[in-house]
């Protein structure tokens, strides 16, 4: 059996390999006609900074249901080794109702060695259609956030904190939540795909952690922005997409929250 040195990562040679996965991912697409976008903060970083934003240390990209569903199931067959995609769709004990690309040749803890074991990666959110009516709209995403509750609590996906008497109110938190049906992955998956079929003038994300929805007719055509010298798509409507998400998205927030909001420890 081999043995193998694990190196420490810093912060700089995590958004490196990050940019690694990035490029052979957008390089994929291109070459499989896979419409995908930088997305969220990777989006407003393209725009406002040329990359990424200063304070923020991961990629997210974002695709239309049709496009995420040919790729997450086609990556890992035409993929090199290094580079693997996991998402609930090819791993049922996947924790997210949305897919990761990991970088399979390095290590990743959040927050720390005594929390939850992953790899170096970047997002791959999925857009589905958001019913017309704004009523609707909010009660999906309500559905998705006491799925996402209760999978965390039943899963022991949030770890108890605080001083022992909140610590206690916290475990017995857990334990009435046991008693709940146990959620699952699939049924936020499921709550996010349930207009499918039905014609409808927007998109949303129903599957991160953001109230975010917007016109289809955004992701109609795609353009190229520069992330941190390279290449890569971004939506024509672009503008209107980062106004829905961050309204004056090119003025800077007040220093105080230019902190980063991700801990992890990460290993090569």
């Amino acid at each position: 059996m081999e043995n193998f040195e694990l190196k420490k990562i810093s912060v700089e040679q995590l958004k490196k390999i990050q940019l690694e996965i990035l490029e052979y991912v957008a390089d994929y697409c291109e070459k499989h006609n896979i419409h995908y976008w930088l997305d969220c903060g990777t989006l407003l970083g393209a725009v406002r900074h040329k990359g990424y934003i200063p304070w923020d240390d991961d990629i997210d990209i974002g695709m239309l249901r049709d496009d995420y569903d040919r790729f997450t199931k086609n990556f890992n067959l035409d993929s090199i080794q290094r580079f693997q995609v996991h998402c609930i769709e090819n791993d049922p004990d996947f924790f997210l109702p949305h897919a990761k690309v990991y970088d399979t040749t390095t290590v990743l803890y959040e927050p720390d060695e005594t929390g939850y074991k992953l790899c170096v990666n970047i997002d791959v959110f999925v857009y589905d259609n958001a019913p017309d009516n704004d009523e609707l709209v909010r009660k999906m995403f309500d559905k998705r956030d006491a799925l996402r509750k209760r999978y965390s609590i039943q899963h022991k996906r949030s770890v108890p904190n605080g001083n022992a008497a909140v610590r206690c109110l916290k475990y017995i938190y857990r334990f009435l939540y046991s008693l709940l049906p146990t959620a699952r992955i699939e049924q936020m998956v499921d709550n996010s795909k349930q207009y499918a079929n039905i014609k409808t003038k927007r998109v949303g994300n129903f599957t991160s952690y953001g109230r975010m929805t917007c016109e289809r007719n955004v992701f109609d055509d795609y353009v190229t922005v520069e992330f941190e010298g390279k290449i890569y798509q971004a939506p024509r409507g672009c503008e209107a997409w980062l106004h829905a998400y961050y309204g004056d998205y090119m003025q800077l927030p007040p220093p105080e929250e230019r902190v980063s909001h991700h801990s992890f420890i990460a290993y090569k």
